[in-house]
């Protein structure tokens, strides 16, 4: 992991590199993934069993595409009494933090005449994407709770999962159990791009979902690209990236290890270390080479690191923070003396962890907060996935006989400076008019 001095020319040059790695869709990527959304779109399940049967189960039929009942109940049998442990941690810790979300509808009737308000509603159908995993071996239960428990606090009836079977057309049983935890009411046996085109429009038997939300492949993030605008989504999700602000207290080897945790996850991934030490710098670089040696993932993670992995050095504490802010992460570590003190000074972050023994990894799983959140830099305009994304917030507005005469007016008068005549005139013709009984 390669060592530079901020500010430089040479910082700058790698900076640049790692802000402009977003992920780009190639044309023919693009032209494939709507040409199969638009086949599930105009031939419902024939297109999805089709797709199924030729990527992943082969034998699977329409009548089995949903998960049923006595799946779910075998489920329960074929995981660890550690696995149910540490699932209900987490979703009771989960469950607690996104309940301090929920908003309630108001009144306000301080002007007189008038009735003004917002009510809250939910949607009614969310449809929850949730990868394989390497062929469903490696299940995805932290996305399962991540999209799912929002969308249940925030009072969604129905909520309908998509991941992809595997061979045999099966789905993980550990991804089962954390979908009925979690509160999910259908499961489904579809994946990729088509999974996401039969949640947008519907099928006979996957119903149209108002949201969609869940990660995915290149082909996943394109088509809710295509699709959003029919259908509610998340975001626009790019590779995960963290960076970490360190100063002489941290403990290199935590750091490296935080660093690799995201370069695991693609080559694309970002690790970023800014650091006003450079005895700091250099036993991070030294400890990472070391941990490298003993991950499974290690050759991703290398070529992470080799590409859009870097170690900052920095005049002092207050340079590494606007750096930050500049770089605007996904996953922000404070691994400094104070870290409390600086919170204040963060503008652009998509998760803030604070202190030595707060790695990302307990955000991604077990703290609470949820781990979907802003990648690329769009820190600086948007938030984690939350309740909000699940709730529609519709106005309401009534006013009197004698509320609207006492503004009518002026209405009018902006209405005629847009020239809208019309809506000067629906003013207007309620000026002078009978007085009726007013409702409320």
């Amino acid at each position: 992991m390669k060592i530079f001095t901020y500010p430089s020319k040479t910082a700058e040059k790698k900076i640049s590199s790692i802000i402009n790695r977003n992920l780009t869709f190639k044309k023919k990527d693009i032209a494939e993934v709507t040409k199969i959304i638009d086949s599930v779109k105009k031939k419902g399940d024939t297109a999805l069993i089709e797709y199924v049967n030729r990527f992943d189960a082969p034998h699977l039929t329409i009548e089995e595409l949903q998960v049923s009942s006595r799946e779910l109940k075998a489920a329960l049998g074929h995981v660890e009494g550690s696995f149910l442990r540490a699932l209900n941690r987490a979703a009771r810790q989960i469950t607690t933090f996104h309940q301090q979300q929920l908003q309630r509808s108001w009144i306000d009737t301080r002007r007189a005449g008038t009735i003004l308000g917002q009510m809250i509603t939910p949607v009614d159908t969310v449809g929850l994407y949730v990868p394989g995993g390497t062929g469903g071996q490696t299940p995805l239960v932290s996305t399962v709770l991540m999209g799912a428990i929002p969308a249940r606090v925030a009072g969604v009836n129905r909520i309908v999962m998509a991941t992809p079977p595997r061979r045999d057309g099966t789905v993980n049983p550990h991804l089962l159990v954390a979908a009925k935890k979690a509160g999910v009411t259908e499961i489904y046996k579809i994946g990729s791009a088509w999974a996401i085109g039969a949640m947008a429009f519907g099928t006979r038997t996957i119903p149209k979902a108002d949201m969609i939300v869940g990660p995915g492949n290149i082909y996943v993030a394109l088509a809710k690209r295509i699709v959003a605008g029919a259908v509610g989504i998340d975001m626009f999700a790019g590779p995960s990236e963290i960076l970490i602000v360190a100063d002489t207290t941290a403990i290199p080897r935590f750091i490296a290890a935080d660093l690799l945790s995201q370069a695991e996850h693609d080559p694309l991934s970002s690790a970023i270390l800014v650091t006003d030490s450079i005895e700091v710098a250099t036993a991070v670089e030294s400890a990472i080479d070391s941990q490298l040696k003993q991950l499974p993932r290690g050759d991703i993670a290398r070529k992470s690191i080799a590409s859009y992995g870097a170690i900052f050095t920095v005049p002092d504490l207050e340079c590494a923070l606007e750096l930050a802010n500049r770089i605007a992460p996904e996953h922000l570590e404070l691994q400094i003396k104070d870290p409390f003190a600086c919170i204040g000074r963060i503008r652009n972050a998509g998760a803030i962890f604070l202190g030595n023994y707060t790695p990302e990894s307990i955000g991604d799983y077990m703290a609470g907060p949820n781990h979907v959140l802003p990648t690329g830099g769009t820190a600086r305009f948007a938030s984690a996935l939350s309740v909000d994304h699940f709730v529609k917030k519709t106005s309401l507005i009534h006013y009197t006989y004698d509320a609207f005469k006492r503004e009518a007016s002026d209405t009018a008068c902006l209405a005629r400076i847009e020239g809208l005549d019309a809506h000067a005139m629906a003013v207007q013709i309620r000026i002078g008019a009978p007085k009726k009984q007013d409702s409320v």
